[in-house]
């Protein structure tokens, strides 16, 4: 029979004709039937399936014929989801090695405790807040882990890397006091990191900054954790690939609830991980169902839409749905009558059962179908609302895990459904239960009885100071729990930060920089990128740099590199290059030096987090380099170099085509007039902004010996801090080192650059700071000022705005705890002590990067900056239109002197009035160097 209009069926009974394929994009082109007879057979087949056994048995019979295409490789396409059922049917469930009985006792004091924890860091006249529900949810995911899979650092290999969920951190310490690693008094310092004293409090979340022995990886900043992990993963297998280490039994392990995947950055880089075929990577997702204040998606199945996505995407996907108690219910759902139930009834439905009794279960799940209805007929009220869900099922788990770690070819995604606050009578399901931080007196007793402790009444009566629950060291469970983690080679999370040792380059390496450029013309990102290049020639520390670039090496003139450092591919270069007859060709290797990360600022930041970390997750320094568009960097991913201050990695962040007029030609969103103030929010940061290749050469050089030198000794192992220099691609005069340079004021923000000369006459003198292209501007108006209004002005090179303020706070702060000592001034004021005249500071940013530095100037102050939108024209035009030219700077020196009595009052209107300050059409047609992109 033809098929109808709008269906799909074959184009004859017999027909020997073109028969429609199906692709992944849907019946797209049409292929002869080599074997219509063949195909007709199969056809008839199923329709016979269909006759005698339905349409439920039709569809498992298909979907194992699709399984077993898959396996052989067939290459049909991925099925969008599967029935609402564990992945994993009874049959195929392995052993579990474990004991069952220690194991329950073991989460059952550890669920207490992570609760008791929480609930008394909220106690009256403290109440710090905490999270108590998550980790009651996730509590087997992490148990069947830590008894079963997560590998210590003694372990063969190196260790397991685990990024924990934010939120269930107490779970994470509550485990840690039964391993004996946390005391109790430690468990009532939670949240109470200062007050309690040093050593006495716990982070809230996972802080390896705040707690940098025992976590890791920062994980609470929702979304995070995903691309990280990925990211992390990848990074391992570029250790191994290169020859670094071998990484080859090290795996990562990431936890993510199910409302965190509607982050952006949750789900942004999964094709990553399987483009490179990330086999040692899997994703453990907690579906409790909830979000913080009510469902993820209470009219729709969140697992469902996860495992499209991660099928569409290449990941191997395991759901963990139900518990063995339904197993025999499934197995006699010969109609397929309790599969579809579970297929149609959304998310928001399931919450509902978790709060009502069994009544309502059977009357709203099993009631509507007379097939189910009999299903439960010997079933009591109670056995169906215990029916439990498959997350908390360690046998369950433990099979997901298992399959996990043996699956080759593919990262993988376990979707485990779980209950939020689980075992907790008072929050168990409920949608306010992010917001509950505290028990009562009713609730803890209760929460006893379901775990089956020892406690007495008399023990919870006050609510703000319950017990812990230890069973003792010689008891069986603490046995039990410290043989597991020996072996699987120690504690997790632990953090260790033993590095190799590295060599790095002297002077020599420095000095072409030191040296004029011979009257040519050099941006400064040009200066960087010779001495990067020349970095990764160095024989001790050049293999262990780590070029990373999001789609922009050639931007910024790094294709030199291609031909000898290489792009790394896990999969080498499997096709001929378009440009393989060039010099400069593309190259993709297995062990490429250079990550290219696509059009990915996020991702670009994962690896510089994984590589800037790996001195303590490998024992092996590993030096980042991510040169971005500086408007890209802090304003698109600062939450991302957050979490790398977090986590402790080193590194260079290089902000290139900086400043708000110098890349105009492309326009608002491209120019940067701001990322310096965004970077003096992180702590970890420092940032310069050098005007010549020399400081660039002195700054890099010092970078290395904070980060990865070993002569410190209040830093040993290196200092955890991250080096961002804002470079520019103006090609400016280039003189080399001053004779004589003070490199520690150059290093600390400010020097003298050069002083204009003393006259006995009395001229007015002014003092002009300036930094980064600023500075081209700051010389010629000393020169303008000199020749044509007879003021001496000094140039100051401001190297660091930001270096500046921090050193002046930390003064301030000195001062104020040392009252009566003799006072100590910023570096700002002492280097300014005693310069003559009015001080006028300049950058391609905004007023409020210079401004930072005013209250520390005692001379009278103005700041030219390039407050507003950027917008697309010459430079020329962009800097009279932000009032940052010479010219600009010229009428502000007149002004101030002028208003201090030290000039004629008149001079500044008359510069106005002659440079045309405020008509930037005055120079917009003039044609610039080097202008653009």
């Amino acid at each position: 029979m033809a098929s109808q209009s709008g269906q799909t069926g074959t184009t004859g009974a017999n027909s020997g004709g073109p028969r429609p394929t199906l692709t992944a994009e849907g019946l797209v082109h049409q292929v002869p039937d080599i074997d219509p007879q063949e195909t007709q057979d199969w056809l008839e087949s199923l329709d016979d399936l269909l006759d005698e056994k339905g349409k439920a048995r039709a569809r498992f019979v298909m979907l194992q014929l699709l399984a077993r295409a898959r396996e052989k490789q067939v290459g049909l396409p991925a099925l969008r989801s599967s029935d609402y059922v564990n992945t994993i049917p009874p049959e195929a469930e392995p052993w579990f090695p474990g004991d069952e009985h220690v194991e329950r006792r073991l989460r059952a004091y550890i669920r207490w405790n992570a609760a008791i924890m929480v609930s008394k860091a909220n106690r009256k006249g403290l109440e710090v807040g905490g999270h108590i529900a998550t980790y009651q949810s996730a509590a087997s995911l992490y148990e069947v882990g830590f008894n079963h899979f997560f590998r210590g650092k003694d372990a063969p290999g190196g260790g397991d890397h685990v990024f924990i969920q934010g939120h269930a951190s107490p779970g994470i310490y509550a485990r840690a006091y039964l391993e004996g690693r946390l005391s109790s008094d430690q468990l009532d310092g939670f949240r109470q990191e200062v007050s309690r004293g040093p050593g006495r409090g716990l982070s809230s979340y996972p802080h390896p900054r705040l707690m940098p022995e025992f976590w890791e990886f920062p994980t609470v900043s929702m979304g995070l954790t995903g691309i990280n992990s990925i990211y992390q993963a990848r990074f391992n297998r570029y250790l191994a690939n290169r020859g670094v280490k071998d990484t080859s039994d090290q795996r990562v392990w990431a936890f993510l609830g199910d409302g965190e995947m509607g982050e952006p950055e949750s789900l942004g880089a999964i094709r990553v991980a399987s483009r490179e075929g990330l086999d040692n990577l899997t994703w453990v997702i907690n579906c409790n169902l909830q979000q913080l204040d009510g469902p993820v998606v209470g009219n729709g199945k969140v697992v469902q839409e996860l495992e499209s996505y991660f099928l569409g995407a290449g990941w191997h996907v395991i759901k963990v749905l139900w518990g063995r108690d339904w197993d025999p219910l499934l197995a006699a759902d010969a109609s397929g009558a309790l599969v579809n139930k579970m297929n149609t009834t959304p998310d928001g439905q399931f919450q509902t059962y978790l709060v009502e009794d069994g009544a309502y279960i059977r009357q709203n799940f099993f009631g509507g179908d007379p097939r189910l209805a009999k299903m439960v007929a010997n079933f009591s009220d109670e056995q169906l609302k215990v029916l439990s869900r498959g997350g908390h099922d360690y046998r369950k788990v433990y099979s997901a895990f298992k399959a996990a770690t043996e699956h080759v070819g593919q990262p993988t995604v376990i979707l485990a459904q779980t209950v939020k606050g689980w075992t907790i009578d008072a929050l168990e399901g409920k949608n306010a239960t992010h917001q509950m931080k505290k028990l009562t007196s009713k609730d803890l007793k209760a929460f006893r009885d379901r775990l089956y402790l020892d406690i007495p009444d008399s023990k919870l009566e006050d609510p703000y100071n319950p017990p812990y629950f230890h069973p003792g060291n010689d008891s069986d469970e603490i046995a039990y729990l410290q043989e597991r983690r020996r072996a699987l080679g120690g504690y997790v999370p632990e953090r260790r930060v033993k590095p190799t040792i590295v060599k790095l380059p002297g002077d020599e390496m420095y000095a072409p920089l030191m040296e004029p450029a011979g009257g040519a013309k050099v941006a400064t990102t040009q200066a960087f990128v010779r001495l990067l290049r020349d970095l990764m020639r160095d024989k001790e520390i050049g293999q262990r740099i780590v070029p990373i670039a999001p789609d922009e090496f050639r931007t910024f003139g790094m294709d030199s590199m291609f031909p000898t450092a290489k792009i790394y591919n896990p999969h080498g270069q499997t096709y001929e290059s378009v440009d393989r007859k060039l010099l400069l060709s593309w190259k993709e290797a297995k062990n490429g030096q250079l990550l290219h990360e696509g059009i990915s600022e996020a991702g670009a930041m994962g690896s510089t987090i994984a590589a800037g970390s790996a001195y303590s997750m490998h024992g092996e320094p590993m030096i980042p380099v991510y040169i971005f568009y500086s408007m890209f960097g802090f304003q698109r991913t600062g939450d991302s170099i957050w979490a790398m201050a977090d986590q402790m990695s080193r590194g260079f962040l290089i902000g290139a085509t900086a400043g708000r007029t110098t890349l105009t030609g492309e326009g608002l969103q491209h120019a940067d007039g701001h990322s310096p103030l965004l970077a003096s929010t992180n702590p970890a940061v420092v940032h310069y902004d050098p005007a010549f290749a020399y400081e660039i050469g002195h700054i890099v050089k010092d970078g290395l010996r904070r980060m990865y030198g070993h002569e410190d000794p209040d830093h040993p192992e290196g200092e955890n801090v991250i080096y961002y220099m804002t470079v520019y691609n103006e090609p400016v005069d280039q003189p080399g080192a001053p004779e004589g340079l003070d490199v520690d004021a150059l290093l600390r923000g400010l020097y003298r650059f050069n002083t204009a000369p003393i006259d006995p006459a009395g001229k007015p003198r002014a003092q002009l700071l300036a930094s980064g292209v600023g500075m081209a501007a700051a010389l010629k108006a000393q020169k303008m000022l000199a020749d044509e209004w007879g003021v001496a002005a000094d140039v100051w090179s401001v190297t660091s705005w930001n270096e500046l303020r921090r050193d002046a706070v930390e003064t301030a702060k000195w001062n104020l705890n040392h009252p009566g000592e003799d006072k100590r001034y910023p570096h700002v004021t002492q280097m300014l002590h005693g310069a003559e005249g009015s001080v006028v500071a300049v950058s391609d940013y905004m007023r409020a990067v210079q401004d930072q530095i005013a209250p520390y100037v005692y001379q009278p102050w103005t700041s030219l900056g390039t407050d507003g939108f950027g917008f697309a024209d010459t430079r020329a035009a962009a800097r009279r239109f932000f009032e940052v030219d010479a010219e600009s700077i010229v009428v502000a020196t007149l002004e101030s002197l002028g208003r201090e009595g030290q000039y004629d009052a008149g001079a500044a209107k008359q510069a106005y009035d002659t440079y045309a300050v405020g008509d930037p059409t005055a120079v917009a047609g003039v044609a610039q160097e080097g202008a653009g992109a």
